[in-house]
């Protein structure tokens, strides 16, 4: 007796009527097509020729078009999306097709570049701009010369302090013909980013920084040097218009930054920008102190265009009582941060009498809860520093930075205690050459400036000291009164100091010593010691 078992097959739905059936038919025919499909992809994978002219003719992926290069655009562009920018210039180099989709728009919707102010950067720039520039929607671009303290100092310096002799006037020539050659290459290459996004209306966020070397080494540029490189002055005007074109066909900016740029920003710029924008822009930062006399990049009446600001960089004695009392306007929208450089050039061309004072500044905090200050320092004397901090500023980050005027103790007292409730950051830098002696802040006193400032200010979170004398156990007080809370512990090696009887007791390197209990006691974030002081 013979037993057939009959195991039945998944029909699909609808089979059942003539309609069903009709279905069915168009289904499997659809599913021996996607097989073929398939089994042509696999052939044209493994290198075989397809049978049959049809299906070559019908295949992308056979013979030689097999492979990545065959794939198509879109695929390309999204695979791209999830490469950093350097691995896609590396994968663009793989072939034509793919060099075409390295640049697709949606590819580049950020571009930050940051240039040495070299020849050899400016195929490579003009090339990227020529690409990306018509339509990024933000490019920040910063310009670092290396050379500009190389050598000795800076323009008009000479490399020494004796010309008389041969060997240094050669070397005053050859500082002063790379200096010429610096500038002459730093307006080739401003020219070629403003250049490429003159006609761009899709920038939101457009940033420019030049090197702060020129502003330490010696406040503003000799108006000699940059008269060599541009006689009659056509690429300083033709990069004024420019900008200014930049900001006229300006459609959606809204973050707009120009610090360190030597003759890009005049007091006329801003006024080219369309009310439209200028209301609506978020982010203003203007710091330039080659601004000849008491110009100003920009006044209180300006300032009453951009309602909707919610961050303001400028120079410290371009932010007037007038523009204090703007900000404070039931108009403007309540201001978040407010950053201010103050550098002794500027104090010397510009008088402080018209700065904000103590009740300007509670009326600003009151307007703006939330606001806090930031303000960087370069060579300013104390006498100066002191109007300069009024008591109600909500300052929370400082940053000292000095070649010839070295902050004072009684400073580091005054910040401790009237900011006591916002400061964060405190950077303490001192530029020096000689690092053989470091000014010191506890001379004379009972109790050292810095520990009392880790005691006094409950959230400091960063402090760096460079090219000033700290003492191995007060750095350790400052760890232990400040603990997890401190984030960041930032010291040169050269400055610290120990005293006799700490090294006699240590048959190790006494600074590897100090960093394991510094680590033991306290739970730093991150803790450097360098070797020199940082530029």
């Amino acid at each position: 007796m013979l037993l057939f078992l009959s195991v039945p097959q998944p029909r699909p739905p609808g089979a059942r009527t003539r309609v069903g059936a009709a279905r069915v038919v168009r289904w499997r025919r659809q599913r021996l097509q996607q097989l073929r499909r398939l089994r042509g992809l696999l052939r044209g994978l493994r290198g075989r020729p397809e049978a049959g002219s049809r299906r070559r003719g019908r295949m992308a992926l056979c013979g030689q078009a097999a492979g990545a290069a065959s794939l198509p655009s879109e695929l390309i562009v999204h695979i791209f999306s999830f490469l950093p920018a350097p691995d896609r210039l590396r994968a663009s180099a793989s072939c034509s097709h793919w060099r075409e989709c390295l640049f697709y728009p949606a590819l580049w919707p950020q571009l930050r570049i940051c240039l040495r102010v070299s020849p050899a950067e400016q195929p490579r720039l003009e090339f990227l701009m020529r690409k990306c520039g018509w339509f990024v929607r933000e490019l920040r671009v910063e310009f670092a010369a290396e050379n500009y303290l190389s050598g000795g100092g800076g323009p008009g310096d000479g490399g020494g302090s004796d010309t008389g002799t041969g060997g240094e006037d050669v070397e005053s020539l050859q500082l002063s013909t790379r200096w010429l050659e610096v500038l002459r290459t730093y307006l080739e290459l401003v020219l070629c980013v403003l250049v490429s996004i003159r006609n761009n209306r899709n920038l939101q966020k457009f940033s420019l920084f030049g090197d702060i070397s020129v502003l330490q080494q010696q406040g503003s540029l000799s108006s000699t040097y940059l008269s060599k490189v541009d006689p009659d002055g056509k690429k300083i005007k033709q990069i004024q218009q420019l900008f200014e074109e930049i900001l006229s066909n300006s459609r959606q900016l809204k973050w707009l930054s120009c610090g360190f740029m030597l003759e890009i920003v005049t007091p006329t710029s801003l006024s080219s920008l369309p009310n439209s924008i200028a209301n609506t822009m978020e982010h203003l930062s203007l710091l330039d102190n080659n601004v000849p006399g008491n110009s100003t990049l920009i006044t209180a009446v300006e300032l009453e265009r951009f309602v909707n600001l919610r961050s303001l960089a400028l120079d410290f004695c371009d932010f007037t009582a007038e523009m204090a009392r703007v900000l404070t306007d039931s108009n403007h929208v309540p201001l978040q941060r407010l950053s201010l450089l103050v550098h002794n050039a500027s104090v010397m061309h510009k008088s402080l009498d018209n700065m904000p004072n103590d009740e300007h500044w509670k009326a600003l905090l009151r307007k703006s809860a939330s606001l806090r200050v930031y303000i960087m320092a370069f060579d300013i004397k104390s006498e100066d520093m002191l109007k300069i901090l009024k008591p109600s500023i909500p300052l929370e980050r400082i940053h000292f930075d000095s070649y010839i005027t070295c902050v004072s103790g009684a400073i580091v007292d005054l910040i401790s205690r009237q900011y006591d409730k916002f400061l964060t950051h405190f950077i303490l830098m001192n530029d020096v050459i000689d690092t053989s002696g470091f000014p010191d802040l506890s001379d004379n006193r009972n109790e050292d400036p810095l520990v009392l400032l880790a005691w006094r200010c409950t959230k400091l979170s960063l402090l760096a000291v460079h090219g000033y004398t700290v003492w191995a156990h007060n750095l350790i007080a400052i760890a232990r009164l400040r603990g997890s809370d401190l984030k960041v512990l930032e010291v040169t090696e050269e400055s610290i100091d120990f005293d006799q009887g700490e090294l006699a007791d240590q048959d190790v390197d006494p600074v590897h010593n100090l960093i394991e209990q510094l680590i033991r006691r306290t739970k730093l974030g991150k803790l450097k010691m360098c070797k020199s002081p940082l530029f």
